[in-house]
């Protein structure tokens, strides 16, 4: 690729930036909320951004500006969800996480393989592992009015 700053391993956050027509400051907020979680190079600390960050940076960027999805919608949809339906996997059916679609597909990454292009500590569903374990439709508080 010509004119691009491609690292070794992958692409710069400018290169990101205009590659996904996204402020770097929208990548970054993207990366803060837990949609993506780009290496650090470890002599600069600069983020690398590897192709599977590119095609989740696109999916988020579509949800929100094509389909009016908010960030904390995109946290509730990671945790609920299964990655195959999240991700619009070509390869769903050979992939061992479709059969369970229940179970989170990082703990069937565990006992087996499956055919995502990144590893699972890039996924958004496994970065929103923790969030899992709150509840998802909560009673809001009550408010109380004055007499």
């Amino acid at each position: 690729m010509t004119g691009v700053d491609e690292t070794a391993s992958g692409y710069a956050i400018g290169t990101v930036s205009r590659l996904a027509n996204l402020s770097r400051k929208t990548i970054r907020e993207y990366e803060k909320t837990g949609r993506i979680h780009p290496k650090r190079d470890p002599r600069t600390n600069n983020r690398i951004f590897s192709g599977f960050e590119m095609e989740q940076i696109q999916l988020v960027k579509r949800l929100i500006h094509h389909e009016g999805t908010t960030l904390p919608c995109i946290r509730r949809l990671l945790q609920m969800a299964p990655c195959w339906r999240i991700f619009d996997c070509a390869v769903r059916e050979d992939c061992s996480a479709y059969p369970f679609p229940h179970e989170p597909c990082y703990h069937v990454r565990s006992k087996t393989h499956n055919l995502c292009k990144g590893s699972c500590d890039q996924c958004g569903v496994f970065i929103n592992r923790l969030s899992r374990e709150e509840k998802i439709l909560e009673k809001p508080p009550e408010k109380s009015f004055p007499d």
